[in-house]
This record gives C-alpha cells, sequence and structure tokens, in this order.
C-alpha cells in the first residue's frame, strides 16, 4: 500500500535556487567580498550539494590562497545568506510548482502521509511553506533537512531519516527529486522516484526515476513528459500514483 509521499524542496517544491543564488550575492555584497556568482557559474556550483558545503568548496577552489584567512567568515556568510533569502521569498511569493499543490491536497485527504527531505537549512523550508499555506498549517508530518544528516546528497542520510521518522519502509513511499544527486539520494534509501526537471537541473541526466516529467501538471496544463512511466493527461495525481504503485508491488 502506498502510505508516504516524500518532497525534495530546491527545485522540486518550488523553484528557488535561483533566490537562494541571489541571497549569496547579496551575502558577499554586505560583506564586502568582491564575488559575484552567474546563474551559469551557479549552476556548476549545484553539483555541490548544501549551501554551506556548496560555499566551502566554491573557496577552497577559486579562492585557495584566501581559505584560512576566510574560514572564520563562513558561518556569517551563511548565516547572511539564509536571512536574504528568506526576505527575497518573503517580498516575491515564491509559488510552489505546477501540481505540487494539488497533489498534496489529494494526499492529504486520503490521509497518506508526507515529508520533506532536503539538504536546505529548516529556515528556508520555513519560509516557504509559510507563504504557500495558510498560517499555522503545516502540509507535512516530518522534516527533514540537511543539517541533521551526516552527510548530504547524494548520500541517502536525508531520506532514511524521514522514512524512520514516518515509521514506513521505502516500499511503502514514492520520492519526488529535481536533480542527478537527489535521484541517486532516495534509489540508494530504496524509494521508487519521480523527476520533475527544474530550471537548473536542464542538464542533468534523470537517469533511475521510474517516471521524469517536466512538472508534476495541472488540469488544463499537462505536464511534458521527458522518459519512463506516462501519466493519464499529462497530470501526476493520487490516483494514478496508486494503480502504478499497486502494478508494481503486486
Amino acid at each position: 500500500m502506498l502510505r508516504a509521499l516524500i518532497f525534495d524542496v530546491d527545485g522540486t517544491l518550488a523553484e528557488t535556487e535561483d533566490l537562494h543564488r541571489q541571497a549569496f550575492n547579496g551575502a558577499f555584497a554586505d560583506l564586502g567580498l568582491p564575488w559575484s556568482w552567474s546563474p551559469a557559474r551557479y549552476a556548476d556550483l549545484l553539483t555541490v550539494m548544501g549551501g554551506k558545503e556548496r560555499l566551502r568548496h566554491y573557496v577552497e577552489t577559486e579562492h585557495a590562497g584566501e581559505a584560512k584567512a576566510l574560514g572564520p567568515l563562513m558561518g556569517e556568510i551563511h548565516d547572511r545568506k539564509t536571512r536574504r533569502y528568506g526576505d527575497l521569498v518573503e517580498g516575491g511569493s515564491l509559488a510552489l510548482r505546477p501540481g505540487v499543490g494539488r497533489l498534496i491536497a489529494e494526499a492529504r485527504a486520503a490521509g497518506l502521509k508526507l515529508a520533506v527531505a532536503s539538504t536546505t537549512s529548516r529556515p528556508n523550508v520555513d519560509t516557504l511553506l509559510r507563504i504557500n499555506f495558510p498560517e499555522g498549517d503545516v502540509p507535512f508530518d516530518v522534516i527533514a533537512c540537511g543539517d541533521e544528516a551526516a552527510r548530504k546528497k547524494p548520500a541517502p542520510d536525508v531520506f532514511d531519516l524521514a522514512l524512520r521518522r514516518l515509521g514506513v519502509a521505502p516500499s511503502e513511499a514514492v520520492a519526488f527529486e529535481d536533480s542527478a544527486a537527489g535521484i541517486r539520494s532516495a534509489l540508494d534509501a530504496g524509494l521508487p522516484v519521480i523527476a520533475t526537471r527544474s530550471r537548473y537541473t536542464e542538464s542533468h541526466r534523470l537517469d533511475g526515476a521510474f517516471s521524469a516529467v517536466s512538472d508534476l501538471g495541472e488540469p488544463g496544463a499537462p505536464h511534458r513528459h521527458l522518459s519512463g512511466h506516462a501519466w493519464p493527461g499529462g497530470i501526476v495525481t493520487l490516483d494514478a500514483l496508486r494503480d502504478w504503485h499497486a502494478r508494481i508491488t503486486a
């Protein structure tokens, strides 16, 4: 029986990544650092999972001579980035990607459990949910974030953590991801994966996902099928998910 849906956040729940890029650039400017990440540069940096890890990688590879001196500043840069990201989300009312809110509502109405499994920090998740759901209404039963896991994606740790907190087996859940590293993470946790390609993962191979689509689709606005399982009408619905799950577990 399908009992739970587990969602990545950045690029999966919402197209957040460019706001993260802008927030990093704002933090650099705040601290007088002459750095600016273009969209193309940030796309390259996204191969490193986790904002703190991404920043550390950038400093160690692009500013190796200054890495030791910059070390004490890393925490302040990331803290400023997190605050700036929150301000950008609040000010811009960043919407959920197509079909996400609909599928979450269908799952809640049917009594399925819902979880987040993300490398992003908890404040970023909380801000995104606060602007997209009514006050006091948290749709997710479990929120597992990168700082709580020993290893970032593509390791399976954060999905393992979400499954433990949900109290479900991997065979009873489906994961939603947008990146190659995220798909690997979910697969290694034993989860089947639906991939929804996002702005910053256009170049990623989505190998391993049992279905890859442009988004989850909405009535009157079907998604574009990319590979694997095709959904009736170009919409990933709970009924269609249950039908697929029943067939593969029969």
